[in-house]
């Protein structure tokens, strides 16, 4: 049995306005549920750094956020769930995934252009390998620029005109507000988003079973928890990190059996880059449908297929083409 504390439970954040707003929608389904909260700002690598996300390695968000919550210093750690590394962390358990934000990403663009209607050669932001390769592989005459910085200071760019769009994260945009800034929500077809963008997780130890429990029964959306698995799955098969030129999108889906009768599925598009420069941009695409209990072998599935597609190639991981 579940036993009831009014000793608040320590939530450790990042402290950006980003990290700052997802942890405050998990501290108010707990101050709901009669729970005290306390939030706990925790510095990562990654926080100090400006350097290139692909050159910083995986993890580097998350290391220090699980370094406390095994230190006892907090109780819970809430993640972006894509910058987790794909590897478990002994001591620790994922207790909750909540509702995941629309995973798909955004343009911001001057004069409320849409990606097809910047011109070629507008300078185009963005951090990420993924984005970068599939940008290119449009092509649409694009200059792809590597940004770093916060959610405003890469919209700054852009109201400043060093930039004419930027793509990030519409989930963020959403919880930080900014919504209304989006000139174009970008399609998965002509860009899938990365494994697990829009979701969070919610961690804590292993051995502090009430509060996994309490976070699991009020927190966990299990549609969102075995659509992120399959996505994650697939990753973990390619050995490719958060960094990575690697797409996924899983979503659970209503389809018919054998008998007729309609049941719930996981449907998964993956897509990997092989290049990510010019005309060398290389998309491999792939997609599978499996049972809800069968998320991780849907995953596995469609790296497999991946891999034989050629994303043996794939920058940034130990392989080598075949």
């Amino acid at each position: 049995m579940t036993t009831v504390s009014d000793e608040p439970i320590r939530i450790g954040t990042r402290g950006s306005k980003l990290a700052l707003a997802q942890t405050g929608t998990i501290a108010a389904k707990l101050e709901q549920e009669g729970r005290p909260v306390e939030i706990v700002t925790v510095s990562t690598p990654g926080d100090r750094s400006s350097a290139p996300i692909a050159e910083i390695g995986v993890g580097v968000f998350t290391s220090a956020l699980r370094e406390a919550l095994l230190g006892g210093e907090i109780d819970v750690a809430v993640h972006s769930y894509k910058d987790l590394p794909t590897a478990p962390e002994p001591g620790l358990v994922l207790a909750a995934v909540p509702p995941r934000e629309d995973p798909r990403d955004a343009l911001i663009a001057r004069d409320g252009l849409t990606l097809a209607e910047l011109p070629p050669g507008s300078v185009v932001g963005t951090g990420a390998p993924r984005r970068i390769a599939q940008l290119r592989a449009l092509g649409l005459g694009l200059e792809i620029v590597p940004i770093r910085g916060n959610i405003d200071t890469r919209i700054g760019k852009v109201r400043s005109g060093e930039l004419d769009a930027v793509v990030l994260a519409r989930a963020g945009l959403a919880r930080v507000g900014r919504l209304d800034e989006v000139t174009e929500t970008i399609d998965p077809i002509q860009m899938l988003p990365a494994p697990a963008q829009g979701a969070l997780a919610v961690e804590t130890r292993v051995d502090d079973v009430d509060t996994e429990h309490l976070l699991q029964s009020i927190v966990d959306d299990e549609a969102t928890r075995v659509a992120v698995a399959a996505e994650r799955a697939m990753l973990a098969a390619l050995e490719a990190g958060c960094s990575a030129p690697v797409g996924a999108l899983a979503e659970v889906v209503e389809d018919l059996n054998s008998e007729g009768a309609v049941v719930e599925r996981i449907s998964l598009r993956g897509v990997a880059a092989v290049g990510t420069e010019g005309d060398s941009v290389e998309i491999l695409r792939a997609s599978a449908v499996a049972e809800k209990h069968e998320a991780d072998e849907l995953g596995r599935t469609l790296a497999a297929e991946l891999l034989d597609l050629g994303a043996g190639a794939l920058p940034g991981t130990g392989r080598t083409s075949r």
